[in-house]
């Protein structure tokens, strides 16, 4: 993996007009809010005016099971319902997943890829159609802001930071009315310190 630069957005409104559906995979397991966030992503978007849809696979359900959720976000009316298969954008919520299954599954070209880590971009071994990856210590925010190893919420600052499909305010505004001004933190505190790295 070649490393071409390190960027850091500052930008808190959403990007520019998307000319496609856009396709993201949440890993996580069971407890860590996985299909919670995707849902939560789902109504932030109705609420900055685009249109989303999120659908849960949960597998084996029971507390630590691997949790998959996909999430759809559009400038235009979403058609599909069904599992995404070929992501924009993975985001990994649990680490130790990266060794379980395979996260890279389907992943597009010129992919972002989201994980929580605290290793560096060089130190990790991602697919090469990735073209940008983000890497956050969530398990360290969540400790100090929630006092919980539940990540999902700093997982999406890092995400809304990483692609601009919907607003850094109206995630934080539906974190804080769903789990309150704490998680609402998270999400800056995901957004604020999200490594994004940018791969050739």
């Amino acid at each position: 993996m070649q490393l071409l630069e390190k960027i850091n957005p500052i930008t808190k409104e959403r990007g520019a007009i998307m000319d496609e559906i856009k396709e993201i995979r949440l890993h996580g397991r069971g407890g860590l809010g996985t299909v919670k966030a995707a849902e939560a992503m789902v109504y932030a978007a109705v609420m900055d005016g685009i249109y989303a849809n999120s659908i849960p696979f949960f597998g084996f359900e029971r507390q630590g099971a691997p949790v998959t959720a996909f999430l759809r976000i559009s400038d235009k009316p979403i058609r599909p319902k069904n599992r995404v298969y070929n992501p924009h954008a993975v985001v990994v919520i649990d680490p130790t997943l990266m060794k379980a299954v395979d996260v890279f599954e389907g992943i597009r070209e010129a992919s972002v890829f989201v994980v929580n880590t605290s290793l560096e971009a060089d130190r990790l071994d991602v697919d090469p159609k990735v073209k940008t990856l983000v890497t956050i210590d969530a398990n360290k925010i969540a400790k100090e802001v929630l006092n919980s190893q539940i990540t999902n919420t700093v997982m999406l600052g890092a995400l809304v930071k990483a692609t601009g499909w919907v607003s850094l305010e109206k995630v934080m505004d539906k974190v804080a009315e769903l789990w309150g001004d704490k998680n609402k933190q998270a999400v800056m505190r995901g957004y604020e310190e999200a490594v994004i790295t940018l791969l050739k």
